[in-house]
């Protein structure tokens, strides 16, 4: 069998498989694959007579590796036909049963179609060139999906290599294989690190793994995410890892939209433990547990909250450090509420530019108005909130009448459609008996027309003559003999004229 040499076949492939991290396999599926496509670019530029190429033109060709006499042959699977006509994919009977004499036709054979080492010229290795460096990347990326994705949405180590235009390209391993790199994009960045050094270490939250080709790095990582702070206070607190302490919420700021404040952090955590003082567990002896995360955050501000499932005790905690004098839950189906704050608190439960009404909003799910205890007009709020749940209760009541008088037509089309089917049927009905008087009429005029057919002959067979016997004529001449005596004794006259006449004569 033919072979076109590629010096240097089993080193060049170990040498790639070490520079991309890609296992021996992966490279050599990845060099087949370029070099069949070098074989599609020299069949379409030296040997393209009056052939149409289209994309599926070449399914039957394949590539064969040969690492030992380092070279690579190209082979076709053709079907045995009687007559040719395209013998890229067919070859004649004749001339397989010379090589193989049990041969029939449908069947397939391989067929060693490798072209000269001279023919395979300069344009068709830098095709198989291209291909193999967009394979190769190919495969990087599908095996980083595979390494990955089991493990998205969880926290990793990672290592700063370089910078392209705002974001930050971080090398990240999965522990179990090879490292990849992830890119950390401006909008996940935590602004009080930057800039960042590259060789530092930096913990990051893996928030996506992208799919299919894609130019730069598979993995988008985070430095913002409220995923980081839940995986960091689980690192610090045990009773977290054993799950005596549950964290319920977490809202999280770390991208202000004002640089003048700074990001800051509200975890709401609870227990089923009676003896387990859940936001204590979380702040530990001296502050040493949340002092290792807001290290860690670079200095972020965290608020840890006890969850509790009133409402208003919920609302009132998220707004810590602020004391609060009352909570009013004005709607709960809108879930609004009011939280009245002394006058020297108003400012603290607002927060600098809103941030701490804004993260507690956030964390509890409840639309929250800062009001000041000591102006709060008790019956101008209920008067209000009570005009407000009677428009809402008419608005309501409009969209059930809408639906009543939806659902009434809809039963009214309906009983009107049954209606018409009935009538239908009805006719239905009501035309079959008149089909059955048609048939009768129908068969009497039939019976009628044969009739009249009879009466007129015609149709039927003429009657054949019979002959009368001689007794039957002798009977009739007896009967004729006995009517003529009859007929003279009634009239003697005309006897006796008779011989009259005939002495005259």
């Amino acid at each position: 069998m033919a072979l076109v040499t590629l010096q240097d076949l089993q080193p060049m492939v170990e040498a790639i498989s070490r520079e991309r991290n890609l296992p021996i396999i992966a490279v050599q599926n990845a060099l087949r694959e370029a070099l069949l496509k070098g074989y599609e670019r020299f069949r379409k530029t030296y040997r393209s007579e009056g052939v149409n190429y289209d994309d599926t033109y070449f399914e039957n060709f394949e590539v064969e590796l040969d690492m030992e006499e380092e070279g690579f042959r190209v082979l076709a699977t053709k079907t045995i036909v009687e007559e040719v006509e395209n013998s890229d994919r067919e070859i004649g009977l004749a001339e397989v049963r010379e090589v193989a004499p049990e041969a029939q036709a449908g069947g397939t054979v391989v067929v060693d179609v490798t072209p000269d080492q001279r023919d395979f010229g300069r344009m068709a290795a830098i095709q198989t060139k291209q291909v193999l460096a967009q394979k190769l990347r190919d495969q990087q990326r599908k095996l980083i999906q595979e390494e990955f994705q089991d493990i998205e949405g969880t926290v990793l180590q990672g290592r700063v290599l370089r910078f392209e235009n705002s974001s930050v390209v971080v090398e990240v391993n999965s522990g179990v294989g090879q490292p990849a790199e992830a890119e950390l994009p401006k909008r996940e960045q935590l602004p009080s690190e930057r800039p960042y050094r590259p060789g530092s270490t930096i913990k990051v939250y893996l928030k996506r793994v992208y799919e299919g080709s894609r130019r730069g790095p598979q993995l988008m990582v985070s430095r913002a995410d409220a995923g980081l702070v839940v995986y960091l206070f689980a690192n610090e607190v045990p009773e977290i890892e054993d799950e005596v302490v549950r964290i319920v919420a977490v809202a999280r700021e770390a991208n202000p939209p004002s640089s003048s404040v700074g990001p800051r952090t509200k975890i709401a955590v609870d227990t089923l433990e009676r003896d387990v003082d859940p936001v204590g567990a979380c702040i530990g002896a001296r502050g040493a547990r949340i002092q290792a995360v807001v290290n860690e955050l670079r200095g972020e501000k965290i608020d840890v909250i006890r969850w509790s499932p009133d409402p208003a005790t919920y609302i009132a905690n998220s707004l810590s450090p602020a004391r609060i004098h009352e909570v009013r839950l004005m709607n709960a189906d809108e879930r609004q509420a009011h939280v009245l704050v002394p006058d020297d608190q108003l400012s603290l439960a607002i927060g600098k530019e809103g941030q701490n009404v804004r993260l507690a909003a956030r964390l509890t799910g409840w639309k929250i108005d800062i009001k000041d205890a000591s102006k709060y007009d008790y019956e101008a709020e209920d008067q209000k909130a009570a005009e407000i749940a009677a428009a809402r209760a008419a608005e309501i009541a409009a969209i059930e009448a809408q639906r009543q008088a939806a659902a009434e037509e809809e039963a009214r089309l309906a009983a009107e459609e049954e209606a018409e089917l009935e009538a239908l049927e009805a006719e239905e009905q009501a035309a079959s008996p008149d089909a059955e008087v048609a048939t009768e009429e129908t068969e009497e005029i039939e019976e009628s027309e044969q009739a009249e057919a009879i009466a007129e002959g015609e149709g039927l067979p003429e009657p054949e003559e019979v002959e009368v016997p001689d007794e039957a004529e002798a009977i009739a001449a007896e009967e004729s003999a006995e009517n003529l005596a009859t007929e003279d004794e009634a009239n003697p006259e005309a006897e006796e004229s008779e011989p009259e006449d005939s002495e005259e004569e």
